[in-house]
């Protein structure tokens, strides 16, 4: 856990670093502009300045251990879209070759969900380290998802797996490599590690008396505020905003998002349509429409976002059910296979587009000493429903292919209602705005 804060440590490190050497690069540029020094450029190695023909130039502490960290939890969440993945172009040559019936199959396809179970205690706190990197990492699972989606329709299935094994040995790999998570060594008080480890994402010559002072204040800060354990989550302030995300979770995964993720590929030969294509096509779009998603976000706001990406479930998930409808009765024979590959494509490019937000609101709506049991008890709901999606799905397709996705469509209705009415605008707005007008009589 601690090696997997540090990766995030590091991406936020990154984040820092950026935007500092920006205001010292525009503070250098001023400066110099103003005493007329044109043949003097900007340079970490000099202080800040050098001399030089070509200008300012801004000189980056990017270090080859902050890279590697970066690049670690990359294949940490890529690693986990392509568990996500795996099953939905393998579904029809694994039961084949190995004999599995469509209930065992199940169970293997939802497997992954009953892990995330397991991991719902901790990953709490996991918020409480990502915040707004949690787009960016939602982003990445939906490119490891459609790695395979890709690969897997022209791979043999075994192939397929090793190939999927690489995230996880390159993490192995790189732990050698990594020391650990400079806010966990301050947190357990072994400060000289911890100056080493800033030393590692800094540079040798980097100060980083000012920032290993900060995290350290930080550090106490959590400890001081977290003291009061889950309970703290169930004050009355905190009911409303806690059963509206773990409402939006569960609706989420009711609407049939595991159904669609595990099985997409079945669902297109169901529907019709060649695997395939349909399969190449729905990781197209999902990555296009992922990007698009974490770049208008802070431009749109997380509530139109929401309801964008939720009306758009629910009318692809209704759009997916008429097209079984009319394949069971014969009807538009031409067209009904049509219908299910937009259906699809709209479904999981409506995902993509607004799937990691919720997981963004709970680190806005709640403070710091509840946002990881906040997190805790979303994952476990989301997961325990999603685990359910998973596994029924392929046997309730048996009773009546429509129906089930008719089911998913008045569940992803129902979510939209739910964030028409009760989720807040986060946008540019404090906690104690927030609550205010989520909980204006709050205690």
């Amino acid at each position: 856990m601690s090696y997997l804060k540090f990766a995030v440590d590091s991406v936020s490190i990154l984040e820092e670093e950026q935007s500092m050497e920006q205001q010292r690069k525009e503070a250098t540029e001023r400066l110099l502009s103003t005493q007329g020094h044109d043949n003097l450029f900007y340079s970490e190695e000099n202080d800040g300045v050098g001399v030089g023909d070509g200008g300012l130039v801004a000189v980056s502490n990017f270090t080859s251990i902050l890279g590697l960290s970066i690049f670690m939890a990359a294949c940490i969440t890529f690693g986990f879209g392509c568990a996500i993945g795996y099953s939905s172009p393998t579904q029809s040559s694994i039961m084949e070759d190995l004999g599995l019936s469509v209930a065992e199959f199940s169970l293997f396809g939802s497997i992954l969900s009953i892990g995330s179970l397991i991991g719902a205690a901790i990953s709490g706190k996991i918020t409480d380290l990502f915040g707004r990197k949690l787009l960016v990492l939602q982003l990445m699972v939906g490119w490891g998802a459609s790695f395979m989606y890709v690969v897997g329709s022209f791979v043999h299935w075994r192939t397929l797996a090793l190939l999927a094994t690489i995230p996880g040995l390159l993490q192995v790999l790189l732990i050698f490599f990594i020391p650990e998570s400079p806010r966990w060594l301050a947190k357990v008080g072994r400060e000289k590690e911890l100056e080493a480890a800033l030393l590692c994402l800094r540079g040798d010559k980097a100060d980083i008396s000012d920032e290993a002072i900060e995290i350290k204040n930080h550090v106490e800060s959590l400890k001081s505020s977290s003291r009061g354990g889950i309970v703290d989550i169930f004050q009355k302030k905190y009911v409303r905003p806690l059963l509206t995300v773990v409402g939006m979770m569960v609706l989420t995964n009711l609407g049939g998002i595991n159904a669609f993720a595990y099985y997409s590929g079945a669902i297109f030969v169901s529907a019709g349509i060649s695997s395939m294509v349909g399969l190449i096509t729905l990781a197209a779009t999902q990555t296009v429409v992922g990007i698009l998603g974490t770049t208008i976000i802070d431009k749109l706001g997380r509530r139109p976002l929401l309801l964008v990406s939720s009306a758009g479930l629910c009318f692809s998930s209704f759009l997916t059910g008429v097209s079984f409808f009319l394949k069971d009765f014969n009807w538009w024979d031409q067209g009904s296979p049509i219908l299910a590959f937009i259906g699809l494509l709209m479904y999981m490019g409506s995902y993509a587009l607004g799937g990691g937000v919720p997981w963004l609101l709970v680190s806005e709506l709640f403070p710091i000493n509840v946002k990881g049991s906040a997190g805790s008890i979303c994952n476990f709901m989301g997961n325990s429903t999603g685990w359910v999606v998973g596994y029924y799905f392929n046997l309730l397709t048996e009773w009546s292919s429509a129906g089930i996705f008719f089911t998913f469509s008045a569940f992803c209705c129902a979510n939209f209602i739910l964030i028409a009415t009760m989720v807040p605008e986060t946008k540019g707005r404090t906690l104690e705005e927030i609550q205010a007008s989520i909980t204006p009589s709050s205690d």
